[in-house]
């Protein structure tokens, strides 16, 4: 194997219909949860560097992309997909924590959120710092959650009036936040010594 995870750029254009097709067979597959999106959507993620795509030689085996919200109060890391034959290799929490760390540095004041039905995506995500939120903390922003339309579980969203799904949701402090914490800790340590 020759594993690569990158940060797009518009070298990577050419795999948007790839990406597209591994995300809808990998939903498909799990029968829940990932939102289908259109090769359009995957090249304008990729052609501003707001996506992580990796690959074994030349083959694309795996995909991620930021998403910001709220005025850039809020990022979200959305279609983790990893083909099958190489799930529970690690290489999803590779791509997970190149996509965490871009989309920090990119926008270093938002808080990073995600919502999932994957046990293996919240495990990833709790070593990264994330923490199981009501969907009340995440972005309110209409058009987010219109993008879970495409999901089978999108009238229990519906139902619930966007309050509760499937889906579990998972919220880690921003860049600054985080800096913040661990310098008030810091401090906190240097004044009881």
């Amino acid at each position: 194997m020759d594993l690569k995870v990158l940060v797009t750029s518009a070298d990577h254009l050419q795999y948007a219909e790839n990406v597209c097709l591994l995300i809808a067979e990998s939903a498909k597959a799990r029968g829940t949860g990932i939102a289908a999106r259109k090769p359009e959507y995957i090249r304008a993620k990729m052609e501003a560097g707001n996506a992580v795509v990796a690959f074994d030689g030349d083959v694309l085996v795996g995909f991620c992309y930021v998403e910001v919200w709220s005025h850039n109060r809020y990022v979200v890391n959305s279609g983790l997909v990893v083909h099958p034959d190489y799930r529970k290799s690690g290489l999803a929490r590779e791509i997970k924590r190149k996509v965490f760390n871009l989309a920090r540095d990119k926008f270093p004041e938002a808080k990073v959120f995600g919502i999932t039905t994957s046990l293996a995506v919240m495990k990833i995500n709790t070593e990264l710092g994330y923490k199981p939120v009501t969907f009340s903390e995440l972005t309110q922003d209409d058009a987010f959650w219109t993008g879970c339309k495409s999901c089978p579980n999108y009238d229990i969203l519906e139902r619930n009036e966007r309050r509760m799904c499937l889906c579990t949701a998972m919220l880690a402090p921003s860049k600054v936040e985080e800096e913040q914490m661990t310098l008030n800790l810091t401090h906190l340590i240097v004044e009881n010594k």
